[in-house]
């Protein structure tokens, strides 16, 4: 009751995603902070309690390019989180706007990037993102780099924390090593900043297309 109040009804969308819609609250108590809600799709997350630990993990990481998990709730058929709201949208509203970002600024949010998937492969829970491209990229007041949805893959029982797995994440963003031989390596999504261009929705038939490394290449 507390979220929907907070939402007025979950009725500003901020964002929808395949697993979940995320919307604008402010928290009745205290200084009225404003926060994203993500309200999961009821057909995921069946254990309570493996959720309700999944997410207190999650909520016990802290670095200052992640997206900090504040609650959740999963009452009934409820599964609920209550993130940081971050003002200046995302990457990809940032690359897609009229006002260009500067040289300076697509680096800093580059090693930002950097720093917080060393970060998530480093701590005890040890996360792989998965996922990452610039609408899970997110930019707070002062457009620090913040990743946003690590460790919901575990949340919807969606295996990608593995070094192998059948998992790639978004076509187009998945690194190059794990879309054609299934290890594991950091990468950052440094070929978008550079270029400012879209990758396309529209399906290709040839998998090496769908490499960011071969698409950039036909780029030069």
């Amino acid at each position: 009751m507390e979220l929907k109040v907070a939402t007025n009804g979950f009725m500003e969308e901020l964002g929808r995603g395949v697993f979940a819609t995320v919307f604008k609250g402010v928290l009745a108590s205290g200084d009225g902070k404003c926060v994203a809600v993500k309200r999961l799709d009821t057909t995921v997350g069946e254990n309570d309690l493996k959720f309700r630990a999944e997410a207190c993990s999650i909520g016990r990481t802290s670095h200052q390019n992640l997206v900090q998990l504040l609650g959740f709730c999963n009452e009934g058929q409820r599964r609920i989180l209550v993130y940081e709201f971050m003002s200046n949208g995302s990457l990809e509203s940032l690359l897609c706007g009229e006002s260009r970002p500067s040289l300076n600024q697509r680096k800093e949010i580059a090693l930002g990037t950097a720093r917080g998937l060393l970060y998530l492969h480093e701590c005890s829970s040890q996360i792989i993102q998965g996922d990452i491209m610039p609408q899970n990229i997110l930019l707070d007041d002062s457009f620090t780099t913040r990743i946003a949805d690590f460790g919901i893959a575990k949340l919807l029982k969606i295996d990608q924390t593995r070094t192998t797995t059948r998992f790639r994440g978004t076509k187009g963003y998945v690194a190059p090593e794990w879309f054609k031989s299934s290890p594991v390596t950091e990468k950052i999504i440094c070929c978008r900043k550079h270029y400012e261009a879209k990758i396309e929705d529209a399906k290709i038939e040839d998998e090496d297309q769908m490499i960011l490394a071969d698409w950039a290449y036909n780029l030069l």
